[in-house]
């Protein structure tokens, strides 16, 4: 990337570096956020047959539509089978659905009062409601048939159950898919309770991660403040108050899993560090390289400051002659990458970042959101520049922000 002129952090340091200007903070993040979204389709979630029909009722209905008109064909290809005339035998089809129908819709608030009772229990119940009301559908029919077909033979006896083990067939068939439905949308409704709690522990990790606002940055803000209300240095300590106001009013207001532009982030890193050069003055020196399209490109919100803290606290705030932090930013084959590098002296074992001393909290926070955010979908390398200094290059997925 070429190179753009440095700029020493101070009163127009917003002005100089190529970040975004003052904007409006963002509201609240909605509780459908992209990112949360993405995480229940990784966790594959079922089809619900109520998106498919519309309302648990109306479901029940279209099945029952079509069960009954399965139903009603199954009796046409067996009248035709055995030679009847389907002009009068097909009243007593329809009669014999208006009659399932109506031992259905009873069956169905029978069943809602019986469902929850142990598996075997409602097997056998089932087996005995479908028998009898089996024999009645049979009965029925039977004294149906002759007042609706001309020519047929009354029966009596036995004899009028004959059509009972079909119909009793057919009522336990309807019984098993109304239960086999029910115990679907149940174990559905589980899996969603699972998933809804998995995703509100991932959104408290991210908020517990984005929370660990450093309090020794706010005690160095509050004890300069302090110092220049002492030296009656009335403006500067107001100035100083406003930045740390704006700042701290963007961390609340942003919510762990909200995606701002990369040119937003950059205004908010630029509050944050108009607060530290009342500190460091001259010895803090920021450079930008930011390529135009990689401004537009969404990333979580303060994923740079910790970074950036951090390396203030170790490669800057130690050296008598403070030292250079540099921050780039490009797009490359829709995937967006960030650098982050000082002019410090590095760090010795790479693999161990926190243990030295506390140092390193900022780069483990970073990474650990990163992997609540993206999983498999990012990369953060760490690196010992040459001749010295730490290099963070991160690599995530370039989105952009849709628009209406």
């Amino acid at each position: 990337m070429p190179n753009k002129e440095k700029n020493i952090v101070g009163e127009d340091a917003l002005a100089l570096h190529n970040a975004a200007a003052p904007y409006e903070v963002p509201r609240v993040l909605n509780p459908d956020a992209p990112h949360t979204k993405a995480f229940l389709e990784r966790a594959g979630t079922l089809p619900n047959m109520d998106k498919f029909f519309g309302t648990k009722e109306r479901t029940y209905w279209t099945f029952q539509a079509v069960g009954w008109f399965g139903y009603g064909l199954v009796r046409m290809f067996t009248a035709i089978t055995l030679g009847f005339d389907l002009q009068y035998y097909s009243l007593l089809i329809l009669a014999a659905i208006l009659i399932g129908v109506s031992m259905t819709t009873g069956m169905r608030y029978l069943y809602r009062r019986i469902r929850d009772i142990r598996l075997p229990s409602l097997i056998f119940l089932s087996l005995v409601v479908c028998g009898i009301l089996g024999l009645i559908f049979s009965s029925i029919e039977a004294r149906l048939g002759p007042l609706l077909l001309p020519g047929w033979t009354p029966v009596s006896g036995l004899a009028q159950f004959g059509n009972a083990v079909f119909e009793a067939t057919v009522l336990f068939a309807w019984t098993a898919i109304y239960f086999g439905y029910h115990y679907y949308q149940s174990l559905q409704e589980q899996k969603e309770q699972v998933l809804k709690a998995t995703a509100m522990a991932h959104q408290a990790q991210l908020k517990m991660l984005r929370y660990q606002l450093n309090p020794h940055f706010l005690f160095n803000t509050l004890n300069a403040i302090s110092t220049l209300v002492l030296e009656k240095s009335e403006i500067d300590a107001n100035r100083m108050l406003t930045k740390l106001s704006s700042f701290l009013r963007y961390t609340l207001v942003n919510q762990p899993t909200q995606r701002i532009t990369l040119d937003q982030e950059l205004h908010a890193l630029g509050l944050y560090l108009d607060i530290e050069k009342v500190r460091f003055q001259d010895r803090l020196v920021m450079e930008f390289d930011i390529q135009e399209k990689a401004k537009s490109a969404l990333i979580p919100s303060l994923i740079l400051q910790p970074l950036v803290e951090n390396a203030i606290k170790y490669a800057i705030a130690p050296s008598i002659d403070g030292g250079t932090i540099k921050v780039s930013a490009e797009v490359i084959d829709d995937r967006l990458h960030l650098v982050l590098s000082d002019s410090g002296p590095g760090i010795e074992d790479l693999s161990n970042i926190v243990s030295q001393t506390g140092s390193g909290v900022g780069i483990a926070n970073t990474k650990e959101r990163l992997v609540q955010i993206y999983g498999d979908g990012h990369s953060i390398i760490l690196r010992n520049m040459v001749p010295s200094g730490l290099g963070i290059f991160i690599e995530i997925p370039c989105e952009r922000e849709k628009r209406p």
